[in-house]
């Protein structure tokens, strides 16, 4: 009989207490220049990638929220798996005809919901959400 793969999402990171302090005494004021830079070099053809790698690691930078590693466990062997993508010629168009606007509101509402309690919950679902608005990006 064959085993059936077993899906898992992991993330390891500091703990709860460690991220908020960061939130407040670093991350909401960096967030804001980090994501700006971000999208400046988004819009500049040699920034680019630079931009891209910057807006997608927004989580981390705002709360030091850990990165994702999707594993498949299947009988004793353990596998890191990567989520598929879009194709890439749809993801350049949509980053052309709408992602690098988007991206722009996007981020301009995410961080001024950050400043307020109630706003926070949806403030961080926003950043976590950057890479999937301004490329498609799954993760």
């Amino acid at each position: 009989m064959q085993q059936q793969p077993i899906r898992i999402e992991q993330r390891s990171g500091p703990n709860i207490l460690i991220r908020v302090i960061y939130f407040f005494v670093f991350g909401l004021w960096f967030s804001g220049i980090w994501a700006a830079i971000g999208w400046i070099l988004c819009v500049t053809i040699v920034g680019l990638p630079v931009g891209l790698w910057m807006l997608n690691r927004m989580p981390q930078v705002v709360t030091l929220a850990p990165q994702r590693n999707n594993l498949v466990i299947v009988g004793n062997q353990v596998y890191q798996s990567s989520v598929p993508q879009r194709p890439f010629l749809i993801r350049a168009l949509w980053f052309v005809l709408v992602g690098w606007w988007l991206s722009a509101l996007w981020l301009l509402v995410a961080w001024a919901l950050s400043v307020s309690i109630i706003g926070m919950v949806f403030a961080f679902w926003m950043f976590d959400r950057v890479p999937a608005i301004i490329t498609l990006a799954r993760r």
